[in-house]
């Protein structure tokens, strides 16, 4: 039986929406929140960058392959809602895309990189925004964070089909922030003029004694020293002492 023409564009409706329904069940959705390292760790915060647990063992599903690259988020706290899975490797965000985006796509693995099992003495943490040479149009590059935050984080899966997992978002993450010198309450501020002014003084009355002290030394060692140098030739004009000179023999006649 033939479909009417009123059919046909409701049936291609119905088959385009079935086609975006089979897209969006097939990325697979893991359930592993990201995490912050210890807080014992030295770095795990700065002002641009943040450190993570590595996802070991998260990635064993069957329908992942040691193949896909594993890459991590990283979002704007407000961007997450908007956020939309590339669905081929060339159109991966860029750091350079982040201020409009508001996302971008760094530290690309592999669930081999992230095996299971029981933890081992290494530390394994993966350190976001560490990367100071790459250029933020590179893909993948781990670019230092552009400010304090708040961000958050999760891991796609991505073969060279399309996307194929992910994990949940991580909770906001702020960087520190540098600390801003304010000037003090009034009567602290004139307390400390103060202070400043008489430490002033007494700096200029200790370089005046200084200074008189090296004075008196540079004369006194002048006053005691001889005329000449060593250096210096001394030129004494020789007197001829007529009346003191031994008269000269007068020869006979």
């Amino acid at each position: 039986m033939g479909l009417g023409r009123g059919q046909s564009p409701l049936l291609m409706a119905l088959l385009l929406l079935l086609a975006c329904l089979q897209t969006g069940m097939s990325l697979e959705r893991i359930s592993y929140v990201p995490q912050l390292s210890s807080a014992t760790l030295a770095g795990r915060l700065t002002q641009s960058t943040f450190t993570l647990e590595q996802p070991r063992g998260q990635f064993s599903h069957p329908s992942i392959s040691d193949s896909d690259a594993i890459w991590l988020v990283v979002a704007h706290s407000n961007a997450t809602q908007k956020f939309t899975a590339p669905q081929k490797v060339e159109d991966t965000p860029v750091p350079a895309d982040f201020p409009q985006g508001g996302y971008y796509l760094t530290l690309r693995a592999s669930r081999a990189l992230y095996p299971g099992g029981p933890p081992s003495n290494q530390l394994r943490v993966l350190r976001v925004g560490n990367d100071t040479h790459c250029s933020p149009r590179t893909r993948g590059c781990n670019r230092p964070l552009p400010g304090p935050g708040p961000y958050r984080v999760k891991f796609l899966v991505m073969s060279d089909r399309g996307p194929m997992a992910e994990t949940e978002w991580s909770s906001e993450t702020r960087l520190q922030q540098a600390e801003v010198l304010q000037a003090a309450p009034g009567p602290q501020t004139a307390g400390t003029v103060v202070i400043i002014a008489i430490l002033s003084v007494l700096l200029a009355v200790l370089l005046a004694a200084l200074l008189t002290l090296l004075i008196f030394t540079w004369y006194d060692t002048c006053g005691s020293t001889p005329i000449s140098g060593p250096g210096e030739l001394v030129f004494v004009r020789q007197y001829d002492t007529h009346h003191m000179s031994r008269p000269s023999a007068v020869g006979g006649s």
